[in-house]
């Protein structure tokens, strides 16, 4: 069931307005805590908070191009065995997705949260936001949404993070409620859409005067779609001139010191114990001088392209393309860039979309007859 209702908004402040409709939210009867960015005291930081008190949201800044990390691996945390109450989850499309492939692989449940997501405006990369929000303030995420509202993604020389440039999926599709910017008077209101029966039941409680879906929002997404789709495309033969053969994909991944960050920093990487910090990869020292005689030289630190293979094989079937690898590396490697390619590749092999139903099985997780009859040799 979809209802689309409207929220006011005063003198274009949609911060505020966000704020008094997540407000109404956490004071409804039933609904215990929301977890939503908010600007932190210190350094003008943008976190994801857990707030049980409606009157402690003043600071929530869920519009902030700010994107430290993906909140699907906090929503896991708060949801992988019963918290006991229900919680709000203010999420970015990628992280709603990333929470859907958590749940399907059995670290979150669905239960205890309701799902609000917003149109996502995009982030800069941690280093780009930092330097943006000493320069305004608090006035940072407000010059931020006017411009990307008004076709300018960039600001004071800042452009999106790379993988945001190039993400065809920016809208909540998969949330219960969705908050619309795109195609909407956002001087004067905000849309929000209830996509699921909890969204819709949660608007009822909350009264909002319902509204007709404007025209223009669907041609708003479809230029917006348009556009970043031709980035894509530019992201994907640019990524793979730069690593059609072994040789070069070394290049690409030469600055990798094995910090690992990538691994922490993604959403979908759940193991417990990975095997590259086990002692299969604690080599011992008669090793690397073997290797070292029988090449003439190794690389130090060794098995960072076999490390980055081994995620790409394990993890892009469910890759959401959040860009939180290239955002975690302290050396700047172009990660989400490869990741985002090899993913298209793969989920289109599979006829999968990481994060596009919870109903969807992942990819090897079922057996499938019929499936790539072409490489196993049986004739249909």
């Amino acid at each position: 069931m979809t209802t689309t209702a409207k929220i006011d908004v005063d003198q274009g402040d949609l911060l505020s307005a966000i704020g008094s409709l997540l407000h109404r939210v956490l004071a409804l009867e039933g609904i215990d805590a929301l977890l939503v960015p908010q600007r932190l005291p210190y350094e003008h930081m943008v976190m994801p908070t857990l707030i049980s008190d409606p009157d402690q949201l003043a600071d929530c800044d869920p519009l902030a191009p700010a994107f430290p990390l993906n909140a699907a691996k906090i929503a896991s945390r708060l949801t992988r065995k019963a918290a006991g109450g229900t919680i709000v989850l203010v999420l970015r499309p990628c992280e709603v997705r990333a929470f859907v492939e958590l749940v399907k692989l059995n670290q979150g449940h669905m239960e205890e949260v309701v799902i609000v997501g917003i149109d996502c405006l995009g982030a800069y990369r941690n280093t780009d936001y930092l330097k943006f929000s000493r320069e305004l303030g608090n006035e940072a995420t407000r010059r931020f949404f006017k411009s990307v509202l008004q076709g300018d993604d960039a600001q004071a020389g800042v452009d999106l993070a790379a993988a945001c440039r190039a993400c065809d999926q920016p809208f909540a599709d998969g949330a219960d409620i969705a908050i619309g910017l795109r195609g909407v008077d956002t001087d004067n209101h905000l849309l929000v859409m209830s996509q699921t029966e909890k969204g819709h039941s949660l608007l009822d409680e909350i009264g909002l005067d319902t509204v007709e879906l404007p025209a223009q929002r669907q041609a708003a997404i479809d230029a917006l779609l348009t556009q970043r789709r031709q980035a894509k495309a530019q992201l994907f033969a640019e990524t793979r001139s730069a690593t059609d053969n072994l040789e070069k994909l070394a290049g690409y991944l030469a600055a990798c010191v094995n910090c690992y960050n990538c691994r922490v920093a993604c959403p979908v990487c759940y193991c417990r114990e990975c095997v590259f910090v086990t002692d299969v990869f604690d080599h011992e020292p008669a090793q690397y001088l073997q290797w070292a005689a029988r090449k003439g030289r190794i690389k130090m630190p060794t098995d960072t392209v076999f490390y980055h293979l081994t995620r790409l094989a394990h993890m892009s079937t469910a890759c959401v393309g959040c860009g939180q690898c290239s955002n975690a590396c302290p050396n700047e490697i172009p990660l989400a860039e490869l990741f985002i390619t090899v993913a298209d590749q793969t989920q289109k092999a599979f006829d999968y979309l990481a994060g596009r139903s919870i109903e969807e099985r992942p990819p090897l997780s079922e057996f499938r007859e019929n499936e790539f009859q072409e490489i196993v040799g049986i004739n249909a």
